[in-house]
């Protein structure tokens, strides 16, 4: 004869299996299902992304160019190009699939959210600039237009994200690209850097360490092989054609140079005062505004007083406070030994993007 304890015990155990497998909308098979669809969503709105792309570079779109930027296999590309063309978001043109009028606009929104929230990682947040494209890829499929446009509200209305790309308006317009490409600049010609592109995530980052910043400022002064020969910030360096080919610039007037002699926080010497110039653009966010805050603005003198044991961090006289910062923070912050007027317009004049410390 069966234990009667033993069978409740086994009952409610199944009973309790059961509940949390089959429990309408909490259930692991509801939350499975809802997996499934939010993937299958976020598959569709990346495929609309990689649509709007190619028509923005006025290239055809592909089924293996798709399965290629979306990592699945070219059946899962058709049967999503399928999907977007049933929901008349995608029809097949004379050069391959293409977006409609309806599809170009949802494509817009997700291009929007994209950039907006990169912008405000740049601006609020101290999330670093190798992050910001993964952390916006998550948020684009969660945000609502609504959300959005408050976003956009709370932070100016910018026009172009942290990397130099044109943010599209609640109405779906979006400003014209600037610029060309670094590899089509002539030596002996100054530019300004206006886009970095942001994939491959490696390649970004490469640009960024060399020193390669949106709104910086270089004089190209010649090729070796095939690279482009830059100069900026008192160093000369080669950057070969694939990183070359993702920065994007506009020529300054001739005659104009883009490298202006200057001296940072950080080549001070013990006991020297000196006086702020401007901020570095690579300086944003939370510690762009740390600095505004401690009053590290154009014109302001400053003073190097003490080195910790280990040489890092510096300690600076600051208004009267005494402020610890690190190299790395203190080369953001470029000087001149004299406070006058010429001095610190000599500076802003040679470098118009940074001329003032507040610009983000």
């Amino acid at each position: 004869m069966a234990d009667p304890g033993l069978a409740l015990f086994v009952f409610g155990l199944v009973a309790t299996g059961g509940g949390l497998l089959f429990w309408p909308r909490v259930g692991a098979l509801a939350r499975l299902r809802q997996l499934i669809r939010l993937s299958e969503r976020v598959l569709l709105e990346d495929a609309l992304k990689h649509l709007h792309a190619c028509e923005r570079a006025a290239r055809p779109g592909t089924l293996e160019g798709l399965a290629g930027q979306l990592n699945v296999t070219r059946a899962r590309a058709a049967a999503l190009l399928s999907r977007l063309t049933e929901l008349g978001l995608a029809q097949s043109g004379a050069g391959g699939p293409e977006l409609t009028g309806e599809g170009r606009q949802s494509a817009l929104r997700l291009v929007r959210t994209h950039r907006m929230w990169e912008r405000y990682l740049a601006d609020r947040t101290g999330v670093p600039a190798r992050e910001w494209h993964d952390e916006a890829e998550r948020v684009e499929h969660d945000l609502s237009s609504d959300q959005v446009d408050a976003l956009d509200e709370r932070l100016g209305y910018p026009r172009w994200d942290p990397h130099g790309d044109p943010i599209p308006t609640s109405a779906g317009d979006m400003p014209p690209d600037r610029g060309v490409s670094l590899t089509a600049i002539e030596p002996g010609r100054a530019v300004e850097v206006v886009h970095l592109e942001d994939e491959p995530p490696e390649l970004y980052d490469a640009l960024v360490a060399d020193g390669f910043v949106l709104g910086g400022r270089l004089d190209v002064v010649g090729r070796t092989d095939g690279a482009v020969q830059v100069h900026a910030d008192g160093r000369t360096w080669d950057v070969d054609p694939i990183a070359a080919g993702n920065v994007t610039v506009r020529r300054l007037p001739v005659g104009e140079h883009g490298d202006a002699p200057s001296r940072t926080l950080a080549d001070a010497e013990p006991g020297e005062q000196v006086y702020v110039a401007r901020i570095s653009r690579a300086c944003q966010g939370a510690q762009r505004r740390r600095l505004l805050d401690l009053g590290v603005v154009p014109g302001t003198p400053i003073t190097r007083e003490l080195t910790s044991a280990g040489g890092d961090p510096v300690a600076y006289r600051i208004r009267g406070a005494l402020i610890a910062l690190r190299k790395s923070q203190a080369a953001w912050i470029r000087v001149a030994s004299h406070h006058t007027p010429d001095g610190i317009a000599d500076i802003h004049a040679g470098n118009g993007a940074e001329a003032t410390a507040g610009t983000s």
